[in-house]
């Protein structure tokens, strides 16, 4: 028996492994679906919701979804991207995202979709909510007005006895990541880098890192995102 599925996005025949995630997927076969959430080798939860993707007619998010044969996927229409760019419109707004001056810019995933979605003003009117800014522990700098709850930092960093480093706290609009205060004291550098990596934003950051890179010779000042998946086509 195949261990093989053939499906379609877009009107494109595709191929992947069976119970392989649709996002997985369709970068394999040269189709970039955006996310946020989503991180190679971390369990996926759908937080974000961009990666939104319709399956026979009905929306689901592709990040959890395992590709099964036959399967009829609209990634790229008018009502998608309009329902994306709405998701990352909602992130700016409700937070304080200040580019210009971040740490991250040219490096944050939530600027380059932004960029590929051509937003310059928000549709919503800015929260400008009032959050802060902890530098309590030895490696890091977590600045909650930039953080999106997508999650990556709970589910990528762990102790070797699966204790997560980060959790959340509050609900609703409060809702807030908090770092776990005795495992943050013994964090590592490679554990430092590997959470400033995590994060898609720039919630998350090294001590004395984030100015490492000049701006220009960013990851995404060159190279758009998902062009990596797209160039290939």
């Amino acid at each position: 028996m195949s261990n093989t599925v053939t499906f379609k996005i877009d009107g494109k025949v595709c191929e992947a492994a069976s119970g392989e995630y649709l996002v997985d997927a369709a970068a394999k076969n040269e189709i970039y679906i955006p996310t946020l959430c989503n991180y190679p080798g971390v369990k996926p939860r759908g937080s974000c919701r961009i990666c939104n993707v319709k399956i026979n007619g009905r929306m689901t998010t592709a990040c959890t979804t395992l590709v099964q044969e036959g399967m009829e996927i609209e990634n790229s229409t008018p009502e998608l991207e309009k329902i994306r760019k709405s998701i990352v419109e909602l992130m700016f707004v409700e937070g304080n995202h200040l580019c210009p001056t971040c740490e991250r810019s040219g490096s944050c995933e939530l600027q380059a979709i932004a960029y590929r979605y051509n937003m310059m003003v928000p549709e919503f009117p800015y929260q400008f909510p009032v959050r802060s800014v902890d530098g309590s522990t030895p490696k890091l700098i977590k600045d909650h007005n930039r953080c999106i709850l997508c999650k990556r930092c709970i589910r990528g960093l762990k102790t070797d006895d699966g204790k997560s480093f980060f959790t959340f706290s509050q609900r609703g609009n409060k809702t807030e990541i908090i770092a776990d205060k005795d495992l943050c004291a013994q964090m590592t550098d490679e554990q430092a880098d590997k959470v400033m990596e995590l994060c898609p934003v720039g919630a998350l950051l090294k001590k004395e890192k984030g100015f490492d890179i000049p701006i220009g010779k960013r990851k995404y000042d060159n190279t758009p995102i998902g062009s990596e998946i797209e160039k290939k086509r």
